[in-house]
């Protein structure tokens, strides 16, 4: 009976550990910087992750579609801008926090998804929103005083909103495109971006050679590719408002990492970040009232 039971729920466990995994790499990141330049590391982190992803879904990678290139390249340009923002903020703050502020990408995709489709946002949307706008206060130190953020805070929050732009942009392609194609020209594209942008911020040089370093990077590759193909298989089996709950744990994840690696926030920020996530789920909860009084709405005269 406990093995049924285990079975069942194996897609639901297979999520909660890539989001622990997930969690337990911004600490990873922030320990690679110590050997590396941020863009350049981003660059080689997702070089890595193509490299892994294509070894794992070699078969796959085959005649080509314009529109797949297309899409692997969008959605590539905004994982570089968010991934490259929020490990310069990395240098900055602490993990946790840095976890705290990227999980605000959850209630901010309908806001946009609102400002570019016309597409409504539902009402628990806007209360998981206020909720997470409190939480933000809380956490980057603000109290109940007027809003003053650093630079490593406010990079973050804009790496959020261009993590919100890649889970549009996945949404927008999937149904048009193959999954494992796109995304290994995803990575490649935002691998070759960084490199690209590295110059002009002054980052004219491959980091030296480090043991840790290598060992960091094909760490990070190989939980990428593990996240993304268990993320494809196990949400054909999970609804996403389930998956997007066990994803909010993700920063939970990161504070519990962070601890053991000695990082302490303060209390107020705990309870930020506390607001951050239980807003992020309220954002996806769709109580059972709501869908009542809709169908009620539809059967009267």
């Amino acid at each position: 009976m406990f093995s049924s039971l285990l079975s069942n729920k194996t897609p639901q466990l297979a999520l909660i550990l890539i989001t622990a995994i997930w969690g337990g790499s911004f600490i990873t990141v922030q320990y690679g910087l110590n050997f590396s330049s941020p863009i350049l590391f981003v660059a080689l982190r997702f070089a890595a992750a193509a490299l892994a992803v294509t070894a794992l879904s070699w078969k796959y990678l085959n005649n080509f579609k314009q529109k797949e290139v297309f899409a692997g390249f969008c959605i590539g340009m905004v994982v570089a801008l968010g991934y490259g923002l929020q490990t310069i903020g990395l240098k900055t703050i602490s993990s946790s926090e840095s976890a705290f502020l990227t999980a605000l990408y959850v209630p901010l995709v309908p806001i946009l998804m609102w400002l570019i489709f016309k597409k409504a946002p539902h009402v628990m949307t806007w209360l998981g929103v206020l909720l997470a706008f409190f939480g933000l206060v809380f956490l980057t130190g603000n109290g109940f005083g007027v809003i003053q953020l650093h630079f490593g805070q406010i990079i973050t929050l804009l790496s959020s909103i261009a993590i919100a732009f890649e889970i549009i942009l996945i949404g927008y392609f999937a149904g048009q495109v193959n999954v494992h194609r796109v995304t290994v020209l995803q990575l490649f594209f935002a691998s070759l971006v960084c490199f690209h942008i590295a110059p002009f911020i002054g980052e004219t040089q491959l980091p030296a050679f480090h043991w840790q370093l290598l060992i960091v990077l094909c760490a990070l590759g190989c939980a990428s590719a593990g996240i993304q193909l268990v993320m494809n298989w196990a949400q054909r089996m999970v609804n996403p408002s389930q998956a997007a709950i066990i994803y909010a744990g993700e920063p939970m994840w990161a504070a519990l990492f962070g601890r053991i690696a000695g990082e302490r926030l303060p209390v107020l920020a705990l309870l930020g970040g506390l607001l951050v996530v239980f807003g992020v789920i309220v954002s996806e909860w769709r109580p059972k009232f709501f869908k009542k009084s809709k169908l009620e709405n539809n059967h009267s005269p």
